[in-house]
């Protein structure tokens, strides 16, 4: 076991190596799946290199001495190109046990499929799961901890349920007096605050904070209004202690390094996904059982609509039993769609929904999610069942725009509250 005094000139020494990149790949960096780039985003202009909260070692490293310490990772939770989890543990740092939100510690478990306890065998430490049995810290869990360290990419809607396990080990935590610190991460789509807020009445395991489809604010940001807003269980407040990130805004374009989950695989996919993640509210396969999801929308009944085409099949890891396995579905093809119009507008894309609507033969099933494997309806998703009703009853993307307020615009200037960056 390292001295603390080692443990400090190993983390300079890694952090001065993990912000110098190289042309070499470890077998590390061989371990995490980076993002494929959309053939459409434009060059990032030229900047000071974003620093994320995990790379920064010198700010938080030493807060950990003596400490016994929790950590709720994925697969993007890296420091350089490292799973930080093996990175603190290499340099002495006491994690008594890993906590594994959707898709698991390492990201290889599909959307929507439960994840057991385990011991993790690279480092020999508990992973407790938090897509199981149980979707929260027990006091059990806690017990023998400190500190818990909450380091997981996000894209920045509110059906991404990250936040939501951040609710929740935020409210575990509030309640067994440990304290929470978040490395915080960019939201690739933090320059986007729009869609509908969230109804109680359509709270779900998709959904349970009351804010718009893509609410524009880093994890960090997202923990201080759940604290801000009192949100836990009965005002109750988590204490917080947030590591930002360097060089960061957010209007500025941000590429993940690692894929934050198996359907999002891509750039073009992550800018797409506030707006085509509705579809798992329709009858429409939206390229799960693809290496395209969430980039391509359709059906085997739209054959004399349209003349693109692609077919479903069983991915293991992805998709195994896509939405119209194994047969012909035509629709829309958005891989070349250009990204950079979501920064230009300010909006998610509600156009892609009325038209296939409109062209599906047969309306009274475009909505029954049920007749699909799809993870919920429409009314869940969109956080109201008006917007269902609206797309039925042809009403225009302006006028369901206006119907958003004047919550948006609430939810926007409550938002400000809580900013860590401009």
């Amino acid at each position: 076991m390292y001295t603390f005094y080692h443990v400090r000139l190993l983390a300079s020494a890694a952090l001065a190596l993990l912000l110098t990149t190289t042309s070499c790949k470890t077998p590390q960096q061989q371990e995490t799946a980076p993002v494929a780039q959309s053939t459409v985003t434009k060059p990032e202009a030229a900047q000071t290199p974003i620093v994320t909260g995990a790379d920064q070692l010198e700010a938080y490293l030493p807060y950990l001495k003596g400490k016994r310490i929790g950590m709720v990772v994925n697969q993007t939770s890296i420091i350089g190109n490292t799973p930080s989890v093996d990175s603190l543990h290499a340099l002495g740092v006491n994690i008594v046990r890993v906590f594994g939100p959707e898709h698991g510690f390492r990201g290889d478990a599909p959307a929507g499929i439960k994840v057991s306890d385990s011991v993790d065998p690279k480092t020999g430490i508990q992973v407790a799961s938090l897509y199981g049995a149980k979707n929260k810290p027990t006091k059990e869990d806690l017990a023998d901890i400190d500190l818990i360290i909450f380091d997981i990419q996000d894209v920045g809607t509110r059906f991404y349920t990250y936040t939501i396990t951040l609710h929740r080990v935020m409210e575990a935590c509030a309640e067994n007096g440990v304290e929470l610190m978040v490395l915080d991460r960019p939201n690739p789509n933090g320059f986007l605050i729009d869609g509908p807020i969230l109804e109680p009445e359509n709270k779900s395991g998709i959904g349970i904070h009351p804010i718009p489809i893509s609410h524009g604010l880093t994890v960090g940001e997202f923990a201080q209004m759940i604290n801000g807003e009192k949100w836990l269980a009965n005002g109750i407040q988590c204490k917080l202690k947030v590591v930002k990130v360097k060089n960061y805004t957010h209007d500025m374009p941000y590429t993940l390094p690692v894929a934050p989950s198996p359907n999002l695989n891509t750039q073009q996919a992550i800018l797409l996904y506030p707006s085509t993640c509705l579809f798992e509210g329709t009858i429409f396969n939206h390229g799960r059982g693809t290496m395209f999801p969430f980039t391509v929308m359709g059906h085997p009944d739209m054959k004399d609509k349209y003349t693109f085409s692609y077919t479903p099949i069983g991915i293991k890891g992805m998709a195994e039993t896509p939405l119209h396995q194994d047969k012909v579905c035509y629709g829309l093809d958005l891989r070349n769609y250009d990204i950079n119009k979501f920064r230009e507008t300010g909006r998610i894309n509600l156009s892609w929904m009325i038209e296939l609507y409109q062209a599906y033969p047969d309306k009274a099933r475009f909505f029954d999610y049920k007749q699909s494997n799809q993870i919920g309806n429409i009314d869940k998703l969109a956080g109201t069942k008006k917007f269902k009703e609206q797309i039925i009853a042809g009403v225009s993307e302006e006028e369901i725009r206006k119907s958003w307020e004047p919550g948006l615009s609430e939810y926007k200037q409550m938002r400000k509250n809580y900013l860590l960056y401009p």
